[in-house]
């Protein structure tokens, strides 16, 4: 069986790996836009940005893996169309006039996208950065010279991780927020005014319920002017205002598609020969359909497909789980929040602590700020299942007996 993956990010990468290691000895195929062998992208807006991580400690495998593994690793190459009827795609790389490759199965890990500002707004000026891949941090990395003045737009966690780094690198950081407060989209009020303090503590300023009018310059940007009138002088701009799935190719080849490229259970798409994974593909989940951007869940779904393209059929059950790192905080989520209806919170040793998502009496997730106990139980808790009593989480002096 001739099985091609296209998209050489985390899934794609974890996908081929599991092929091998299943014991998949057929032609494999690994198709990637960028230069660069597959890459963790997480310390990109963190320990990358910061210098204190090499280029090489990025790399997902080392160097020989994919040679060694019988994986064609092609890099620097753009899938422009799939014919499912023929079961083919077209691939051109900087230099050729494009190539037909064959598939018996096919799997899209096509990642996802930033959303960029519009040129009409100034999203085109020099200056003006996303955080998503390393030619894109490679392209900031200049811009964080000590005194310097950062604007980022967006509140989310790339923003916040970007203003964490601005600070810690001696620059004069401003976050700007659309929404009433920072992180609304993804965690309670509680986690906002956690991570809020935190980044005031270390001077970066954080205007919520602010509007961005547009960004100011000729050709590079200086500025940029609010809605209520006010600018704000700027060296560079990152924006952090979320991604778009990769879905291109699949809605050019006919697939079906449902914030992502829908698929069922296994993996596959509304094609029986093409399958999807990782931040691309949206999948049924707890009685909703849903798309997860997280490594876990890359690596996770990845290895579920690769085992259901070799016959397993087997459902994929998502174990949700994420992080960030911001200043001295380590921030760890487990589960999902969606339809909360009350915050327990829970003091840890020192500055750590941790807040606990509940519909009714079932926990769904929980946020733990320094709490790496809070967050291993919970997320123990929520896999198998057990909702704890909110007022006994709340007092009880021994997390782990929860688990009993």
């Amino acid at each position: 069986m001739r099985i091609v993956i296209v998209g050489a990010g985390q899934a794609g990468a974890a996908l081929a790996a599991k092929l091998r290691a299943l014991g998949h000895d057929g032609p494999l195929t690994l198709i990637g836009e960028e230069p660069a062998p597959p890459y963790q992208r997480p310390p990109l807006s963190k320990a990358y940005l910061l210098g204190e991580m090499e280029e090489d400690r990025l790399w997902l495998r080392a160097p020989g893996f994919w040679a060694e593994s019988a994986i064609d690793l092609r890099l620097s190459t753009r899938v422009t169309a799939i014919d499912p009827a023929a079961r083919s795609l077209t691939a051109r790389t900087l230099t050729d006039g494009g190539e037909t490759i064959p598939y018996d199965a096919l799997a899209l890990t096509t990642g996802a996208t930033p959303r960029r500002l519009p040129a009409s707004i100034g999203g085109d000026l020099a200056g003006v950065f996303t955080v998503r891949t390393l030619a894109d941090v490679d392209a900031m990395r200049a811009e964080f010279t000590p005194g310097r003045r950062a604007v980022i737009i967006g509140g989310g966690y790339i923003g916040l991780e970007a203003a964490a780094v601005a600070a810690k690198l001696g620059l004069s950081a401003t976050v700007v927020e659309m929404a009433p407060r920072i992180l609304q989209r993804v965690a309670c009020p509680e986690t906002s005014d956690y991570v809020r303090a935190l980044h005031q503590s270390h001077g970066v300023t954080i205007l919520e319920s602010t509007a961005l009018d547009r960004l100011v310059g000729d050709t590079r940007v200086t500025a940029a002017r609010l809605k209520d009138g006010r600018y704000l002088p700027a060296d560079f701009v990152i924006v952090g205002v979320g991604v778009t799935p990769g879905t291109a190719l699949a809605e050019a080849a006919g697939l079906s598609l449902d914030n992502g490229i829908a698929t069922d259970e296994m993996g596959r798409t509304s094609d029986p020969a093409i399958w999807a994974a990782g931040d691309c593909a949206s999948f049924p989940c707890q009685g909703a359909r849903i798309r997860l951007e997280s490594v876990g869940n890359a690596i996770d779904q990845a290895e579920a497909v690769a085992a259901n393209i070799l016959g397993a059929a087997t459902p994929y059950q998502a174990r949700p789980w994420f992080w960030s790192d911001q200043f001295d905080l380590k921030l760890q989520i487990a589960g999902l929040n969606t339809g909360y209806t009350r915050i327990v919170t829970r003091p840890g040793e020192g500055t750590a602590t941790s807040f606990w998502y509940y519909r009714d009496a079932t926990l769904l997730a929980v946020d733990a700020m320094n709490d790496p106990r809070a967050y291993m139980v919970g997320k123990r808790l929520i896999e198998t299942g057990k909702s704890p009593d909110p007022d006994t989480l709340a007092t009880t002096p021994d997390l782990k007996a929860l688990l009993k």
